[in-house]
């Protein structure tokens, strides 16, 4: 969403909205969500204190400690829901540290829709926390009791957010569960709750899909009897060969298999009409080849494009016909998008009368001057201006010419190797159009590279842009398993899940029909590995390996479920080990601060090299950079070692740094050296050391600090969990890096 410059409302930040749907929504009968702009600003006729006075009757308690001007309200319109929307969010200092927070109102009735909270991290909110995985899934279910009753709730198990994921240690932990609505024993497949929960028991965040009072649902009772269905999708189930690219490492480098994907549709239980999450359909779809957009690849329109051009074109792009709209160029620069592609990117920003603005960005491939990234807020606008009335809604086939049309006029060059739309694309006659064109490779359809065009109602264009990720190489055909093999496997191993779902293409589609889908090996966007036959999860969900230790497993685990410690072999592995110095600066700041991997640094003319081994293309790069950026590694030699092992007395200097308390460590005459083995501690480091023992990060040994000792992963692990908790008592926190 953020490569297609979409502004999200706060309904689409739901959990339970942003279920991918893209590739896998034929096999399990996800169901799809309009992911909505903002449109306007709205005549607010509701004030801040009757907002909080309908909040804090529903959930006493909560922001309670925060004033009414402490809020900053704001109301938008859903043109596609016919719903106005209202949200409040605060920001301020409470002791010093940062504190936020977010209510989001719904309807006309102002039903509370979510709730977020940010508070000050306490000691028991972080690793290990005072509440285990289980204990939180317990108040979850009694926050449910208490709040949720206007139906009944079922926990969804196994989607619970692994509590270690994602985390670093200066943030509290947290543990995320999704509650389905049921109804009749069937659960609402758009009607998930889900409860947030600190690693001190706190409820940090609420958020639900507001039910309609006028829904009706299929009857039960009349359902087919489950095996009937299951042989229908058996007799109907094939296996399809795909590529599938996926980002397991670090870098963002793109890793490619070949695969097996189920082809099936999901059945309506009750008539066993087929349903593709859109429609129903009579008959199963017949298979049909790809069919490429043009046979022959077009001429480029420009050889190359200059920093003029670009923003030439984009002025063109983003004109507006009015008085009340001024339009104005923020920047162009020359840069790597995400794919490590060389491209022009526009900065823009569109300023209204009110005072407000929305802005974004182009892309255009450097070397040809094609569109790769754009996103239109044409429509937008004119819902702001109330220019859009009346606008004839265009069929799917007329859309998907016009599809065509821009694809050919933004991005010739490349779309001899791009097919036309399967039956995964997703159109709403009302709002617009969304179209995948699939790159197909040697004849197999690739995942996770396509171009997208989205088309307004009008036939005008919403977006379009190109995800190509650079491969070296194409895993090859010759060496997998057949396709009778693998469907064989699929028939094996399927099952049905039933919910209830409704048939988005209708405008009106407030009936929930009862809908079998099939699961397979257990689990949903589960495929077979082509070349082995081997189950994976689609969207590489790892399962990472636990290891054991005597005294440090749990925070060993913690780093390795974290993925910051890397273990290939949990048998294999040795906690005693010594520690490289490039290993524990990883280890280091990955823990402390989010390194993003979304911009590929390899070949960057730009790219910052602070030692002359640690180049853009090294493992160590981003930590190192990093790390120096931060004051916890000295620039003052022209390279690191980063193949030697870490000291205690190299780890002190780091850590010390890292808390912000170098110039007091300097002062080395104010530190008293009385440890059994003072001779061994160089004076210009003993105040470091004794901060470390102090802070208790590091600690010595029967009153022996044993400075040169290599640290291993299991103290390295334990002491960079204690200086995360010193750091959140201190309010240092790092957060973002790149």
């Amino acid at each position: 969403m953020k490569k297609m410059g979409i502004i999200l409302t706060a309904s689409a930040l739901s959990l339970g909205m942003l279920s991918a749907t893209a590739n896998a929504s034929n096999t399990t009968g996800t169901q799809p969500y309009n992911v909505v702009a903002q449109v306007a600003a709205t005549d607010v006729l509701v004030s801040k204190e009757e907002l909080l006075k309908k909040f804090k009757a529903s959930f006493p308690g909560v922001f309670d400690s925060i004033k009414p001007s402490e809020f900053y309200m704001h109301s938008y319109d859903n043109p596609y829901e016919n719903t106005t929307r209202h949200s409040m969010s605060f920001h301020k200092q409470e002791k010093g540290k940062e504190i936020s927070g977010s209510i989001g109102f719904y309807g006309d009735n102002y039903e509370i829709e979510s709730f977020q909270y940010e508070p000050v991290a306490t000691a028991d909110s972080l690793f290990p926390g005072k509440v285990s995985k289980d204990g939180a899934k317990q108040i979850a279910h009694d926050f449910m009791k208490k709040y949720m009753k206007d139906g009944s709730y079922q926990l969804e198990e196994g989607l619970e957010d692994f509590y270690y994921s994602s985390q670093i240690l200066t943030r509290p932990i947290r543990y995320t569960f999704s509650f389905n609505r049921m109804q009749d024993g069937v659960a609402v497949g758009d009607q998930q709750v889900n409860v947030t929960v600190l690693g001190n028991g706190e409820v940090v965040g609420f958020n639900r899909a507001i039910p309609s009072k006028s829904s009706t649902f299929d009857d039960v009772k009349k359902g087919k009897d489950a095996e009937v269905i299951l042989n229908q999708i058996k007799d109907n189930l094939t296996a399809k060969l795909q590529y599938q690219i996926t980002y397991p490492n670090e870098g963002n480098k793109p890793d490619v298999k070949l695969v097996y994907k189920p082809e099936i549709l999901s059945v309506n239980a009750i008539t066993g009409d087929w349903f593709n999450s859109y429609e129903f359909l009579k008959e199963y779809p017949a298979h049909k080849g790809s069919e490429m957009i043009v046979e022959k690849a077009l001429p480029v329109k420009h050889n190359g494009i200059t920093k003029e051009a670009a923003k030439k074109t984009a002025e063109n792009l983003l004109k507006v016909d009015s008085s009340k709209i001024k339009l104005t160029i923020q920047s162009v620069e020359e840069m790597k998008n995400y794919n490590g592609q060389e491209v022009i990117s526009v900065h823009y920003m569109y300023h209204f009368s009110n005072g407000s603005g929305s802005g974004s960005s182009i892309e255009f491939d450097k070397k040809t001057g094609e569109l790769v990234r754009f996103h239109s807020m044409q429509q937008e606008i004119k819902e702001m201006l109330d220019e859009n009335k009346d606008q004839k809604s265009l069929s799917y086939e007329e859309a998907l010419a016009k599809a065509v049309e821009y694809a050919k006029e933004y991005l010739p060059s490349y779309l001899h190797e791009y097919a036309l739309p399967s039956e995964t694309s997703y159109a709403d006659p009302m709002s617009g159009y969304y179209f995948i064109f699939p790159r197909i490779v040697d004849g197999v359809l690739v995942v996770g590279d396509q171009i997208n065009v989205n088309i307004h109602k009008d036939g005008s264009l919403s977006s379009i842009s190109i995800d190509r990720p650079l491969i070296d190489e194409w895993p090859s055909k010759d060496k997998v398993i057949s396709e009778k093999e693998a469907t064989e496997t699929f028939k094996k191993s399927v099952m049905l899940k039933t919910s209830y779902m409704k048939e988005y293409m209708k405008r009106e589609n407030n009936h929930y029909y009862l809908i079998s889908s099939p699961l397979f090996n257990e689990e949903e966007f589960q495929v077979l590995e082509a070349s082995t036959g081997k189950w994976f999860n689609q969207y590489n969900r790892e399962v990472l390996p636990e290891v054991s230790h005597p005294t440090a497993a749990a925070e060993l685990n913690y780093l390795i479920q974290s993925k910051v410690l890397t273990v290939k072999d949990a048998k294999s592995f040795n906690g005693d080990a010594a520690v490289s110095k490039g290993e524990a600066i990883r280890i280091m700041m990955n823990s402390l601060t989010y390194m993003y991997h979304g911009y590929p640094m390899d070949d960057s003319e730009n790219a910052k090299q602070t030692f002359t081994n640690i180049d853009s293309k090294h493992t160590s790069y981003q930590a190192v950079e990093r790390a120096v950026e931060l004051g916890v590694i000295a620039a003052d030699k022209s390279t690191f070692d980063v193949d030697s092992p870490i000291t205690k007395e190299e780890l002190s200097i780091w850590y010390i740094r890292a808390l912000g308390l170098e110039e007091a460590a300097k002062q080395t005459k104010i530190y008293k050296n009385d440890f059994a083995d003072s001779k061994k501690i160089k004076d210009e480091y003993i105040g470091y050391i004794v901060l470390a023992d102090s802070l208790g990060l590091l600690k010595a040994e029967k009153n022996q600090f044993n400075p040169t000792k290599q640290v291993t992963y299991a103290e390295l692990a334990v002491s960079t969990i204690r200086l995360g908790h010193e750091m959140s008592k201190k309010g240092r926190d790092y957060r973002y890096g790149y």
